[in-house]
């Protein structure tokens, strides 16, 4: 299910554990950990980021909190006079693992109504009326990951500015103890890992080359990076570079790697030209591999110089 939303990027605070550093602008993976958020909500309608101005990836509103580092609550409120959908997605900008598929689970269980599992301030199962949005909880609450109705948003904050007489420096559970949310698991638990202090940079960096993991986070660093919107099929490019290397020289894979990628732009750069691409090439590579595996046989090509090469594919 697709839903339209704005998303709203949480990227102040004086960071102290971190020595004053700039968080949004550390990198994991070679990439800002604002970028990486960015990333996960890469299909927002409209991004606010509340923070002072960073380079970024991609577009985004840019609007500062009132006073300047005066906390979570007074960011959500300046952060969400920006937005206009009725769905608001609330982030912040230090969650390394975030990926687009727990932002769209957050996004259907906010529009699942009063199905709820787990109950938030309010009581989800038990909730007649709407819910007012989801949040990640991996044993503790992450109001800060989080999918919330707008209207439920606004009418909280401007209750709490009208009873204190200010949003800064308010504690965020006044809002959220308020409020009936859904919780939900994330697919990783390194999703809902945040980066406080060094020992989490440096935990989430490790993290990255981690078998099974450091491919798929280095083909999305790169396409980043090389500006490209590209879902790579990893898998396909390596049996490529397999069969490259295998069957003609080992120099060769990366090599028609780079050749496949050129073709493919100038047939239009879509993923089926890409697959159309690789498929092409991947059959070269057999047919010289079946050359090299004929020479080899008594009486080849390659044995006593009278035979031919057998098992190739002319095509």
């Amino acid at each position: 299910m697709t839903h339209a939303y704005d998303a709203v990027v949480i990227a102040g605070g004086a960071a102290r554990r971190l020595g004053g550093a700039d968080k949004p602008a550390l990198t994991v993976g070679g990439r800002p950990l604002l970028d990486r958020v960015l990333h996960a909500c890469a299909d927002a309608a409209r991004t606010v980021v509340v923070g002072p101005r960073r380079p970024t990836a991609r577009p985004v509103d840019w609007v500062r909190e009132e006073p300047p580092g005066g906390g979570p609550l007074a960011a959500l409120d300046a952060g969400l006079r920006r937005t206009e959908r009725e769905t608001v997605l609330v982030l912040s900008a230090d969650l390394p693992f975030l990926t687009p598929a727990t932002v769209r689970t957050l996004l259907d269980r906010a529009a699942a109504g009063a199905d709820g599992d787990v109950s938030g301030g309010g009581d989800a199962d038990g909730a007649s009326g709407a819910v007012d949005g989801a949040i990640v909880d991996d044993g503790r609450a992450q109001p800060l990951l989080g999918a919330y109705r707008a209207e439920s948003l606004r009418r909280e904050l401007a209750l709490l500015a009208a009873e204190h007489g200010r949003l800064a420096h308010l504690p965020l559970r006044l809002l959220t103890d308020e409020l009936t949310l859904h919780r939900i698991a994330p697919a990783d638990p390194a999703e809902a890992r945040d980066c406080d202090t060094w020992e989490d940079i440096a935990s989430a960096r490790s993290r990255i080359r981690e078998h099974g993991r450091v491919l798929n986070e280095w083909m999305t660093a790169a396409t980043s990076e090389l500006g490209i919107d590209l879902d790579v099929d990893t898998a396909l490019l390596l049996d490529l570079a397999r069969d490259a290397a295998h069957g003609v020289a080992r120099p060769a894979a990366p090599l028609t790697t780079f050749l496949v990628g050129y073709a493919a732009a100038r047939a239009g750069g879509g993923s089926e030209d890409v697959a159309e691409a690789v498929r092409k090439a991947a059959g070269l590579a057999r047919r010289w591999a079946a050359e090299a595996e004929a020479a080899r046989e008594p009486g080849g090509a390659g044995g006593d110089g009278k035979g031919t090469a057998k098992g190739t594919d002319a095509g």
